[in-house]
């Protein structure tokens, strides 16, 4: 199974841009299709962003499109989630996921999926 680190979060005002890491060890990322999830205090956790494994095809969230862009360095075995024109409604936080189902730009965890431990992204109005 992959270990997976994030990073980057933090507390930003609204309008501003953040852009989390989430670095991968134990194997190599470039067969997994990767996503980012989120899950604010009292609410159920949902997707954010997906990409396959070859990174040429995303998906987002509605909430997310044209602020949000997911992107991944298999060389370094790293995913990246690029966070322009944060709102308050995007405070959560976010998780990287490795070995997601991902067919015909629809996403979801499997049993086998790979989680990080999370980082909290905090914005204030």
């Amino acid at each position: 199974q992959v270990q997976l680190v994030e990073s980057g979060g933090g507390l930003v005002q609204a309008g501003d841009s953040l852009r989390l890491s989430c670095t991968a060890s134990g194997r190599t990322i470039s067969n997994y299709a990767m996503g980012w999830f989120r899950q604010a205090p009292g609410k159920e956790r949902e997707s954010v962003a997906a990409i396959s494994s070859g990174g040429t095809s995303t998906t987002y969230a509605d909430s997310v499109k044209g602020r949000f862009t997911i992107s991944r360095d298999n060389a370094k075995n790293t995913l990246y989630l690029q966070m322009n024109s944060l709102r308050p409604e995007d405070t959560a936080v976010y998780y990287c996921a490795a070995g997601l189902i991902y067919y015909s730009g629809t996403y979801s965890p499997r049993s086998t999926t790979s989680w990080g431990q999370g980082t909290q992204v905090t914005v204030s109005s």
